[in-house]
């Protein structure tokens, strides 16, 4: 301190430097740098925790979906530490219990798959593709990093699952095909573009597989090269429909470099399928018989002569034509079609509601019911309908019905859907074979390889434990391979003490068909069948009576809602033993649907509409078979929880008890891509097609326009983006609606 008689210190005017010493002397510089300090390392573990480097690393997951990662690619990490699976056990368990408690839907507990989003710069051969699910670390949450393996869109290839018709080997078996066209003009019918490789990490399917039908699985479709051949990515002015424009295209114009831009104006389809039949006459016989379509030699007992099938694609009045159901209808006449010569052809059963409509009177208004309800170039693959014209092919009473939790009549589309279908049979001789197609459905890869491969597929199961595998949900993950499913299936069978299903089935109060009687009886079992045959043999070779896409459950006691809509038996009785399979879509044989129309008009049986062809086949010993393909899950569950839910009822099949068909367990469908009410098909559907939407990841689990807005042209062309989806062939079901803007 300073005497008051001592002069002040003098000020200096030189500017003072700050030393490290000083700062961190002085109480407030200290405070002011321990902040910046404390501010700068919380700013580096955010950026960190979430992924966001230098542009060069390009990792980014648009909020948990994949985008593009560092240019040299690694495939996710395979194993966990012991400790890290156990904590994950734990974290499952705990899980579990809190959704017991809350009674919520269990699958709740598993996250979300994002490979199912990721873009074409991610394309990865089979041999170095790791799918997201299964996985040794799907249970630890989904990828959120995608592997680039192109800077750039790839070119996608002409894909063609067809036979080489011009090949020395094909003509040495078949009679030659006459390439077919699309008008008179001669314009080629356009092939489908696929590319080379699987998407890093896309899923591999839960239930279902590809291998074991045939079906390719080391390919993927963007959607230009699966309907840009149709109209998908130019204006109506060039005769496309002027969808997916509006999306990101880049490379798109790869799949017109042969064919140009097709004007779909002209196009007659009717016509053309009819000009395809005609050249190709030679291959086919005229009228079919009912021993199961197998086909025939020709005259020199070499070459086969084909049995024809129909592809029944069922609509009806007041049904909106939008672009991608044209689009969708376009891909399955030129697919199954005119691109095989003519083996298939498609027609429209159209549905007519106005019961004062003549339909069957006057050609006028016919013509005004097309001209108003479908569009032009459809309408000469028409056949008109209604249910009046049903109650005049099968008049009478029908009798009493066990119990229908439906107050529709046993004439009515809802219940008895098959009776158009029978009455077509009957109608078209020519056909051995009919599909049964509904409007609401969508396939990523080709119709032909999809429906050639299951025929093929089905042909070839032998009839032992038949109707006991086609009970089953494949999980080819858990199960293994088709040999040790059969053999699980054959062990549980015999576990069982239940006899399994070989030939017709008795009951109390089963009524035989004409063919039945011992006037005109016939074996509906193949001599491959006969005692002195390896069982292993019986039934192969012999072409199936009915293919489905889900399994032929029996339907007693499964819980399933309409499992007792069964009308004209005797209701004192026991109601007769009964299979099933939800959503119609299936292949009926000609001999299958003549045999459900004499039940029927001469005895006046139904069952409802999903019931009653399976259940035929089951009464009358004809060959019944369930095709595995491809089913996805929108979530990573773990495999004994799919086999719970799915193959949870009796003897470890998916009827009886327990079935996952039970209205109670319905709700395990909703994240797949095929069921009558799956939610995840609709929005997995839209968000491949280019179009952004709500990506369903609600606190609850819920899928219906819940979670955040993603997708769309703004996040595929973005440079943080692996590009515009590619997903592996994929049947998707119910598709109610194709662009969002269309939902209202």
């Amino acid at each position: 301190m300073c005497e008051k008689d001592e002069p002040p210190a003098p000020v200096s005017l030189r500017k003072s430097r700050l030393s490290p010493r000083a700062l961190l002397g002085n109480y407030l510089y200290r405070r002011v740098a321990l902040w910046v300090l404390l501010v700068c390392l919380i700013l580096s573990a955010l950026l960190l925790k979430t992924d966001v480097r230098s542009k060069t690393a390009k990792v980014v997951g648009f909020g948990g979906f994949p985008g593009t990662a560092p240019p040299s690619p690694q495939p996710p990490p395979q194993g966990s530490s012991p400790h890290q699976k156990q904590l994950d056990a734990q974290r499952l368990k705990k899980l579990e219990q809190q959704v017991k408690e809350e009674n919520k839907p269990h699958w709740i507990i598993y996250k979300h798959l994002n490979g199912y989003f990721s873009g074409l710069k991610s394309l990865v051969s089979i041999e170095d593709h790791v799918p997201e699910w299964p996985s040794p670390d799907h249970y630890t949450g989904p990828v959120t990093v995608v592997p680039q393996s192109n800077n750039s869109i790839p070119t996608p290839e002409p894909y063609r699952p067809y036979p080489d018709y011009h090949s020395e080997e094909y003509l040495a078996k078949h009679p030659p095909v006459v390439e077919c066209h699309l008008d008179e003009h001669g314009t080629p019918v356009p092939d489908i573009h696929a590319f080379p490789g699987v998407p890093q990490p896309h899923p591999d399917p839960a239930l279902g597989d590809h291998k074991i039908l045939g079906i390719r699985n080391d390919v993927c479709f963007d959607r230009f090269g699966r309907y840009g051949p149709y109209g998908l990515g130019y204006g109506t002015e060039e005769g496309g429909t002027g969808q997916g424009m509006d999306t990101e295209h880049t490379g798109a114009e790869a799949v017109w470099a042969d064919t140009g831009k097709i004007d779909y104006r002209r196009v007659d389809w009717g016509g053309a399928q009819e000009r395809c039949v005609a050249r190709n006459a030679q291959r086919f016989v005229d009228t079919t018989d009912t021993d199961g379509g197998n086909g025939k030699e020709d005259q020199n007992g070499i070459r086969k002569i084909e049995q024809r099938q129909a592809v029944i694609v069922r609509t009806y009045v007041g049904y909106r034509w939008t672009p991608h159901a044209i689009l969708n209808l376009r891909a399955i006449i030129s697919e199954l079609s005119l691109k095989t010569g003519g083996e298939y052809s498609v027609h429209f059963l159209l549905h007519v509601k106005d019961r004062n409509a003549p339909i069957w009177a006057d050609r006028s208004v016919v013509q005004r019911i097309l001209d108003e309800n479908v569009p032009q170039e459809f309408h000469s693959l028409c056949t008109v309908w209604s249910e009046d014209q049903m109650r005049l092919y099968y008049p009478g009473d029908f009798g009493e019905t066990f119990r229908t939790p439906s107050s529709q009549p046993v004439h009515g589309v809802y219940r008895s859907a098959h009776m158009p279908m029978q009455v077509f049979a009957l109608q078209h001789p020519e056909y051995a074979h009919i599909w049964n197609w509904e409007l609401d459905m969508r396939y990523t890869g080709s119709f032909y390889e999809l429906f050639d491969r299951i025929r093929s597929w089905a042909r070839d199961q032998p009839r032992r434990l038949l109707w006991e595998r086609s009970a089953k949900y494949y999980i080819p993950a858990l199960h293994g391979s088709w040999e040790q499913f059969s053999d699980l299936v054959a062990n549980e069978t015999e576990a069982s003490g239940r006899p399994p299903i070989m030939g017709p089935v008795d009951f109390p109060g089963r009524k035989p068909l004409f063919s039945e009687t011992p006037a005109h009886r016939k074996s509906v079992v193949p001599p491959s069948c006969d005692d002195d045959q390896p069982p292993e043999t019986c039934g192969v070779g012999e072409e199936a009576d009915i293919i489905t896409f889900n399994p032929l459950f029996d339907a007693e006691s499964s819980g399933w809602v309409f499992s007792e809509d069964v009308t004209g038996y005797d209701t004192h009785l026991r109601i007769p033993p009964r299979r099933c399979a939800i959503i119609t879509a299936s292949r009926l044989s000609r001999r299958l649907l003549l045999a459900m129309h004499e039940e029927t008009w001469r005895h006046h049986h139904s069952m409802f509409t999903e019931m009653f062809p399976a259940t035929m086949a089951l009464h009358h010993g004809l060959k019944g078979v369930y095709a595995p393909h491809p089913v996805f899950l929108d979530r990573g569950w773990d495999l004994g929880a799919i086999e719970r839910s799915f193959n949870g009822g009796r003897d470890g099949s998916s009827g009886g008890p327990g079935s996952p068909f039970d209205i109670r367990n319905e709700h395990n469908h909703k994240g797949a891509t095929w069921y009558f009410n799956a939610e995840f098909s609709g929005l997995l559907w839209r968000r491949w097609l280019g179009y952004a939407q709500m990506d369903g990841r609600g606190d609850d689990g819920g899928r219906a326009g819940e979670g955040e807005l993603r997708g769309g042209q703004r996040e595929e062309e973005s440079e943080l983006s692996s590009g515009r989806m590619c997903l592996r062939s994929m049947l998707l079901h119910p598709i109610k609606y194709d662009n969002p803007a269309d939902k209202a």
